[in-house]
């Protein structure tokens, strides 16, 4: 049993990494190269040059990528595997087959926000397959093994020095809706790696600790974790509670709080992805 779980989870693996990598394709030839666009990674220096040249973007994408990814396994070890070069295959050949459909938009603000969107989307389900589409990433983990620049700081070099080019390449307004585009990029693929937050995690600090946890209990009928803390200030022993409740109990739980002690000191995040009793089972 175990054995076939694990074969459809590669193959579900497979097909993230294929689909994702054909919505990045679409989503470049139809919103960011037609407006110029070049947010950042392979595919923004595929526009550059495009622009510069009129050099296909596809082969432009292949002549980069694969060279990239031989370099990843040669200078960073085996670590990629078969999904990452499929998908860093993929790509550039779904960008070839669909270079002749027409653009979705000629607005370049329109193109940034859906290209960044639909390219956020296609990078989420490349990532949720365990894979990557090579590029400028691996470029940025070569960098950060060689010279000890944190990895954000490499990609955001990289895929700043290709902004600021799109700037010099085609016009200054250009190079802003190219840092739209990666904006709108990143927080998508955070979206799609974690999903929209349904559920609230609560801290209380109060005094009036066994009241706050029983008026849950009876009110909401949601757990409560009573964890050991000591205040900075006194050097007393002040337990915290925690509780996590759906974002649409929350409102319920922050009156329930106040009514119970108006001087509680309540801290609010956005739990991403709960699992277990009263939630989604693991």
């Amino acid at each position: 049993m175990n054995q076939i779980h694990d074969v459809r989870e590669s193959i579900v693996e497979y097909v993230y990494v294929i689909v994702g990598a054909a919505i990045i394709a679409i989503g470049f030839n139809v919103f960011l190269l037609p407006n110029q666009v070049a947010s950042g990674g392979v595919s923004g220096i595929s526009t550059i040059l495009n622009g510069l040249f009129g050099w296909n973007p596809g082969l432009v994408q292949y002549a980069f990528n694969i060279p990239l990814f031989i370099a990843g396994i040669l200078l960073l070890g085996k670590k990629f595997g078969i999904k990452s070069f499929i998908g860093t295959v993929t790509l550039p050949f779904i960008v070839l087959l669909t270079n002749s459909w027409s653009p979705w938009t000629d607005n370049p603000l329109l193109g940034a926000l859906f290209g960044g969107i639909v390219v956020g989307i296609g990078i989420g389900l490349v990532f949720k397959g365990n894979a990557s589409t090579g590029g400028t990433d691996l470029l940025a983990q070569i960098i950060t093994k060689y010279t000890g620049i944190t990895l954000g700081t490499s990609v955001l070099l990289i895929d700043g020095i290709i902004a600021i080019s799109a700037a010099i390449v085609f016009d200054l307004e250009k190079g802003l809706y190219a840092l739209i585009g990666l904006y709108v990029t990143t927080k998508t693929i955070d979206i799609i790696q974690l999903g929209f937050s349904q559920s609230k995690m609560i801290y209380v600090i109060t005094m009036k600790q066994d009241e706050v946890r029983d008026a849950i209990y009876a009110e909401i009928n949601r757990g409560v974790t009573k964890l050991p803390a000591i205040g900075g200030y006194t050097g007393e022993a002040r337990p915290v509670l925690m509780v996590v409740v759906y974002q649409t109990e929350f409102t319920k739980l922050k009156q329930l709080i106040k009514n119970v002690d108006p001087s509680a000191f309540v801290i609010v995040s956005n739990a991403y992805e709960v699992l277990g009793e009263g939630f989604k089972r693991a």
